[in-house]
């Protein structure tokens, strides 16, 4: 059986077009065709773009024909998640009250895309104010994990991950202030990258004022891809320079040569890690040892320490923030979920709060200092299964154990460091996976590593819903 377009990944697709072997409109009618087809089932696009995204492969097939110079990502069709601007369309972040905020103009990486030769097909779906590991809201519903319908497809990037995954465009976009981005590639089993802050510039002309602090060191914007090496280019395209941010930071996407040395933590500290994702986790680690790297068995220092602190800092300026809207605004799952992660994270009063910056501070110094000896540290991604379907919502104790399981997703952005998300065995119908972390600015390290793990694994391939 021939493969379809809409089956391959964005790296094949765009040197299938570049060559001249497939055009931008064929692409493109042919990842709407997919998104037509599964869609319905699953809800993972709650805009689909029909028409500018073929005329927008018309103006790329034509361009190529003048012999204009054409982007790496040339006629590849990619998704947009709600919560960015996008102009001409709602950034409504998956909010009732927010579904007529129409962007009058990009955000930046939304014309770092466009500038690549991007067609964009459609946009995402998100959890109602996007701080949730369960993707689900009053206006566009619910997202519903291709791999298992009784799992949850991951937040707040759930629509960009059960997308990618059922073979709704090869490359979507998503953000990550608490697992948002590695989270949902986990329970979809993809690859999804949290690259530095600073790394790919994001700004939204519909915000409203300033944000927090916690939001402001932890939140960036990556890719979610079936393959790395899609990752890897989505990620140059994504980092281009852009003056509206002002915390893009200029800097090389690859790094000099660092020591083949990987820190091994199968069980992170404080948790209680489902022994199938140790194994995958020391599976991961045998394919990077046989590819010549040193992996030992150590611990970064302050793991669950960093994870705490995400909850200081985060709980007393991101999600007091958010309360008031929430509040007004928000949908009784969401309401739920914050109440219970407000319980969980109550607000510092100003000395504390200080104290928490401080102590962010001193134990990046401690992970920086590790780094320089371990350049790799390997983690399971999780330390449970997909939860099942909006358990967050459900009980105190629910939303407990989503923290308690997923320290992961916290500890990291509270560091500020970079992490790539990648499959490694499999469970019934679901993928594991491991997160592979490096020093700032070193996303190549994890995106070398990544490369040699998937080798070994195989990469994902675009599944029917179940």
């Amino acid at each position: 059986m021939s493969t379809e377009l809409w089956q391959l990944d964005a790296t094949e697709l765009a040197h299938l077009i570049r060559c001249g072997r497939a055009s931008a409109r064929e692409a493109t009618q042919s990842v709407l065709g997919r998104l037509d087809t599964v869609n319905p089932r699953i809800n993972a696009v709650v805009r689909a773009l029909h028409d500018e995204a073929l005329a927008a492969a018309d103006a790329a097939d034509a361009s190529q024909a003048s012999g204009a110079p054409l982007g790496p990502l040339h006629g590849v069709p990619v998704t947009t998640k709600v919560n960015t601007d996008q102009k001409g369309c709602p950034t409504d972040n998956g909010v009732v009250a927010f579904k007529d905020i129409i962007a009058t103009s990009d955000s930046p990486l939304v014309r770092n895309l466009r500038g690549a030769g991007a067609i964009i097909v459609g946009r995402t779906n998100t959890p109602a104010f996007s701080m949730r590991l369960f993707t689900e809201n009053t206006l566009h519903g619910h997202t519903i994990n291709p791999r298992d319908p009784t799992r949850t497809a991951g937040g707040s990037s759930g629509g960009a991950g059960a997308s990618i995954a059922s073979g709704i465009a090869p490359i979507a976009q998503g953000n990550d202030i608490a697992g948002s981005v590695r989270y949902p590639a986990y329970c979809n089993g993809i690859v999804g990258l949290r690259p530095t802050p600073g790394r790919i510039p994001a700004y939204n002309a519909t915000a409203q004022g300033g944000r927090p602090m916690g939001a402001q060191l932890m939140a960036v914007q990556g890719p979610l891809t079936r393959t790395v090496r899609d990752s890897r280019l989505a990620f140059g395209v994504l980092a281009g320079a852009d003056r509206t941010d002002p915390r893009w930071t200029d800097a090389p996407l690859e790094g000099p040569p660092a020591p083949h040395r990987v820190a091994l933590m199968a069980q992170p500290e404080g948790s209680t890690t489902l022994p199938e994702l140790v194994e995958a986790t020391r599976t991961a680690a045998g394919h990077l040892a046989r590819a010549g790297y040193i992996v030992e068995e150590v611990s970064p220092p302050g793991f669950a320490e960093a994870a705490d602190l995400w909850n200081q800092i985060c709980g007393t300026d991101v999600l007091a923030g958010m309360q008031a809207s929430v509040t007004a605004y928000g949908d009784e799952p969401t309401k739920r979920s914050l109440d219970g992660w407000r319980a969980v994270a109550p607000a510092l009063d100003l000395a504390a709060y200080i104290r928490a910056l401080g102590d962010r501070d001193w134990l990046i110094r401690r992970w920086l200092t590790f780094l320089e000896t371990y350049p790799i540290i390997l983690m399971p991604s999780s330390c449970a299964l997909p939860h099942p379907v909006g358990l967050d919502a459900q009980s105190l104790a629910g939303k407990a154990l989503v923290m308690e399981t997923n320290p992961q997703q916290i500890a990291i952005p509270l560091l500020g460091l970079p992490s790539l998300q990648v499959p490694v065995g499999q469970h019934g119908n679901l993928r594991l996976g491991v997160q592979i972390v490096a020093a700032r600015f070193r996303e190549d390290l994890t995106l070398a590593a990544g490369e040699i793990i998937e080798a070994a694994e195989g990469a994902s391939a675009p599944v029917d819903p179940r």
